[in-house]
């Protein structure tokens, strides 16, 4: 069995969850993954100390593995070139892979290096590789579509990085002996796209157990988290929340933050928001989340619906704070809106840009410390009930599959 991401341990967890269960599960895993970043170089030592599977990786950071970032950059540019001039559906394949996929034929190497039974892979640069090397050594492989990747990129550029993308899934879903989705909405865009439907499988995450501070006095404790603090994650919106709700808050916000970025959140905050405290902690290890998100009222997945991948995607966040016990307040994306009344009194969903909205809620839960109590008595209700890993739908689902595959 060979677990695949293109991309460090610690910032994968969907896939460091998949090899878990896999080897849980009694089945011999070897992981492989990329090292290109250098913060996340240490998270990945550190995660793979308890856990019991193999590891290998394909190294390309600027520091220890110079020599194949600059020949996997070389390739990638050139790649890219090629493919902008020639158009994206006009390129030869080959090269709209590596057009895509910078390390591709390096993963390739990696994952064929050793005799597998069945090869398991996902994230961006993972894909191709994962069909190349199951093709390579003639076992089967499955495909993990946490995201719809041709719709997953706005902005400048995302045009030829989207249709690449397009090529990629087109090449890869219908060989594979199962796939499996990051949503119900995702697997739904793959269905209709492509004739295949990926097994929706949720980001969810195993329950810790109660923090034994069940009620929270004082100001509104407001908390979000990611790998890194940039634009585009409807934090301005709450910010602005929190000036036109008018209560004393504290916003704590976990990830690597862009300077530029939040010195403007600050900026912000001094001009619409007053009463509003900043925190910013260090992101720590995937293993913490969970434990991380308990001392909060509520957490933030205020996901903006301006891409489509993130209409349709559910944020792992909702997952993780119904995991440490703690309600949601949720944008109302399309994925999000869908799942928000299984939720029920954990859930507190406003319309994507209504600042008046979430000011609302922000008021109404900061002014009840009853109301946050029955709330996060919802969150474990309904984290215990069915948004936890071990549930039959996630951990079962993928372990059913694999077991499929290899017979």
């Amino acid at each position: 069995m060979c677990v695949v991401t293109a991309g460090h341990l610690s910032t994968c967890p969907r896939m460091l969850k998949a090899a878990d269960a896999l080897a849980g599960a009694g089945y011999e895993v070897r992981v492989v993954s990329t090292r290109n970043t250098p913060w996340a170089t240490a998270a990945d030592a550190t995660l793979t100390r308890t856990r019991h599977w193999s590891w290998s990786i394909v190294d390309y950071d600027r520091v220890t593995g110079r020599e194949l970032q600059i020949k996997t950059g070389l390739r990638f540019r050139s790649m890219q070139a090629i493919a902008r001039t020639a158009g994206p559906l006009r390129v030869p394949l080959g090269m709209a892979i590596r057009a895509y996929s910078r390390a591709h034929d390096e993963l390739v190497k990696e994952i064929a290096s050793q005799p597998v039974d069945l090869i398991y892979g996902g994230t961006t640069g993972a894909l191709a590789a994962v069909a190349e090397a199951a093709g390579r050594i003639r076992v089967p492989y499955g495909i993990d579509f946490e995201d719809f990747h041709s719709g997953e990129h706005g902005g400048a550029g995302s045009e030829l990085t989207n249709a690449l993308a397009g090529r990629v899934e087109r090449h890869v879903i219908h060989r594979a002996a199962f796939t499996t989705a990051g949503s119900p909405m995702i697997a739904d865009v793959y269905g209709e796209t492509y004739g295949v439907r990926p097994l929706p499988i949720h980001n969810t995450f195993s329950i810790e157990p109660a923090s034994g501070r069940d009620r929270l006095d004082g100001p509104l404790r407001l908390y979000w988290f990611s790998q890194t603090l940039g634009p585009g994650r409807g934090l301005e919106e709450v910010i602005r929340a929190t000036g036109e709700a008018d209560i004393p808050i504290e916003l704590h916000l976990r990830a690597r933050p862009i300077q530029e970025y939040m010195a403007s959140l600050r900026s912000l905050r001094v001009r619409v928001a007053p009463q509003l405290e900043l925190a910013i902690h260090d992101p720590l290890m995937p293993d913490d989340m969970v434990r991380l998100a308990q001392p909060y009222d509520a957490g933030l997945a205020v996901e903006e619906p301006y891409v489509l991948n993130k209409r349709l995607s559910l944020a792992n966040k909702i997952f993780t704070y119904l995991a440490a016990g703690v309600p949601v307040i949720l944008s109302r994306t399309p994925a999000q809106a869908q799942l928000e009344p299984a939720l029920g009194e954990a859930a507190f969903g406003y319309e994507c840009g209504d600042v008046s909205g979430l000011a609302r809620i922000l008021r109404t839960i900061g002014g009840d410390t009853a109301l946050r109590d029955r709330a996060r008595a919802a969150a474990r209700a309904v984290a215990e009930r069915r948004w936890h890993w071990e549930h039959p739908d996630d951990r079962g689902a993928l372990l059913a599959a694999v077991a499929g595959a290899l017979n």
